[in-house]
């Protein structure tokens, strides 16, 4: 790890995923977090810091896209400056000294307790309560020193907050992976270095388009035609338009210049067309060992 440090806005509390997130991207660099309650705290962080950077959740295999993180994006300004795959584990953690048969109530973000449903209905007995984030249930159970109480959040917040776990890797899905985005100011400088070592290869790009027969279709195959490779497509509707949509798409290239041809030759087809980011396509997904990122596999984006 070199001494260089790097500020980072994590929605939520030091231990969580998005954490876990931070350190795994930045993890050639000293990390200082930044802990927000909401996305759209961080955002506003964010844009008051030139400085700093945000990680953010954009999409989950088992629940899906996160949509309200697309509004941010583009409202805020900000580029995707990178991005992260990381797989989701789930521990159950507790003060020390107790069993399973111990615990009263379980404590977890909503999100977590419904990926965990197989095993907690093995336990009956315990009640659910749901709370603004993973990490912070730790922390709190810890610093109250509260018995009969038991969290769901990672290794790393266990490991953090002197808890004992309790049950490891809990989720009911064990194929369960988040993808995060970095956010943060433009910077050219940071692009063309990317670019001269072949490693810009990524875009995240939004539009919206007529109400004209195949809009959306003349659209993709123009891509096609110049060896784009789309790999997401979200629509969201445009508020105060009815039936009208905005269209969030990833595409990863291989030539720069065609990826630029590509634009220009779609934008004559679309609305407001607005590059939300360009850089390098994560192709490694990482999972946790006792709080500490593990690459798992190479993956390929290619078709």
């Amino acid at each position: 790890m070199s001494h260089e440090t790097v500020k980072v806005a994590i929605q939520g509390w030091p231990g969580a995923n998005h954490d876990i997130a931070a350190r795994t991207y930045f993890r050639d660099k000293e990390v200082t977090l930044e802990p927000c309650m909401t996305f759209h705290e961080l955002f506003s962080k964010v844009k008051e810091d030139p400085s700093m950077f945000g990680i953010v959740a954009i999409e989950n295999t088992l629940v899906g896209s996160i949509l309200a993180n697309y509004t941010l994006l583009k409202d805020s300004g900000l580029r995707v400056r990178g991005e992260q795959r990381l797989r989701i584990k789930h521990q159950l953690m507790a003060l020390p000294g107790q069993r399973i048969e111990d615990i009263r109530e379980v404590h977890s973000h909503p999100m977590a307790l419904a990926q965990c449903e197989d095993f907690l209905m093995r336990y009956p007995h315990i009640r659910l309560i749901e709370s603004e984030d993973t990490a912070l249930s730790a922390k709190k159970i810890s610093e109250g020193n509260l018995k009969g109480i038991a969290a769901i959040a990672s290794s790393l917040a266990a490991k953090m907050y002197n808890l004992e776990i309790l049950a490891k890797d809990i989720e009911t899905n064990k194929h369960n992976y988040t993808r995060f985005l970095i956010v943060g100011p433009r910077d050219e400088e940071e692009g063309a270095r990317l670019l001269s070592m072949g490693r810009l290869n990524k875009a995240s790009l939004v539009f919206s388009l007529p109400h004209e027969e195949g809009s959306l279709s003349k659209v993709l195959t123009i891509l096609a035609f110049y060896s784009i490779n789309l790999t997401k497509i979200q629509s969201l509707p445009v508020i105060g338009m009815e039936w009208e949509y905005l269209f969030y798409i990833d595409v990863i290239y291989n030539d720069y210049q065609r990826y630029h041809q590509s634009l220009d030759a779609i934008r004559p087809l679309t609305r407001n067309l607005t590059e939300l980011g360009e850089y390098e396509a994560a192709d490694t997904l990482y999972v946790t060992n006792g709080g500490a990122p593990v690459a798992k596999a190479q993956t390929s984006n290619k078709k």
